[in-house]
């Protein structure tokens, strides 16, 4: 789960990982992914990767059909159109581990409900993969090879030289800067901490900013074309 704004506490803590902040609305920046990637799909703007392991990137827009379906999507997010968004939505969609399905229970979790939309604009922000079955896969991320990263430890660093500093304190020096790449907790999640410490990937300990972190269980979106639809037959966080 994302350790940022409109996160999910209640799913978190069921992993066992701790609760996320809820409190603070999402950034300028998150608020607007659903417009810039209407634009990016629809070509009237072109992609920009940005610099790092497992930045956003968009592999599927030479899938047959999945642009039309990507730009829907991100209108109908934008929009917070639950009837809209429920219609993008197999039947029989899956929306957790424990049951929940089906597009009337999508709409149903919608209605009212902030924090979900919130989940699914920053989704909209981190790009769209090609899975192995042949459907595409948002985040981009979560289409990937992560190696033998543990998804209940590791967490993505959602930005370019995100710094990573020597103590908890937002004004402490850097030990090293981290873009787009893995990182792992140390001693666990500390939900209500600003800053969480972590080990990098080239062994390095340090403290960043606990809204800069998501975690590989958060929300992720599948999407297959049935017949020549396309539409989401997915959408879950945890594992």
């Amino acid at each position: 789960m994302r350790i940022a704004a409109g996160t999910s506490l209640a799913f978190v803590a069921a992993l066992a990982l701790g609760a996320c902040s809820q409190d603070n609305a999402p950034s300028d920046a998150i608020k607007n992914a659903a417009d810039t990637v209407v634009k990016q799909v629809d070509g009237s703007q072109a992609v920009k990767l940005a610099q790092g392991k497992y930045a956003p990137q968009d592999d599927c827009k030479n899938k047959p059909g999945a642009e039309d379906f990507r730009t829907q999507l991100a209108a109908a997010v934008k929009a917070k159109d639950a009837a809209k968004l429920a219609a993008l939505a197999a039947p029989d969609v899956k929306l957790d581990f424990g049951g929940g399905s089906g597009a009337a229970e999508l709409r149903k979790r919608l209605a009212g409900n902030q924090n979900l939309w919130d989940e699914l604009t920053e989704l909209m922000a981190l790009g769209c993969g090609v899975n192995e079955q042949g459907g595409i896969t948002i985040p981009w991320y979560a289409a990937q090879d992560i190696g033998d990263a543990d998804p209940g430890t590791a967490m993505l660093v959602t930005g370019e030289r995100v710094p990573l500093r020597k103590d908890a304190q937002g004004n402490a020096s850097e030990a090293e800067e981290v873009s787009w790449d893995l990182v792992t907790l140390v001693g666990g999640l500390e939900p209500n901490a600003k800053f969480q410490q972590v080990k990098t990937s080239d062994g390095t300990i340090g403290f960043i900013a606990t809204d800069k972190l998501r975690s590989l269980l958060d929300y992720r979106l599948i999407a297959s074309s049935r017949d020549g639809k396309w539409s989401f037959t997915s959408l879950v966080a945890g594992d």
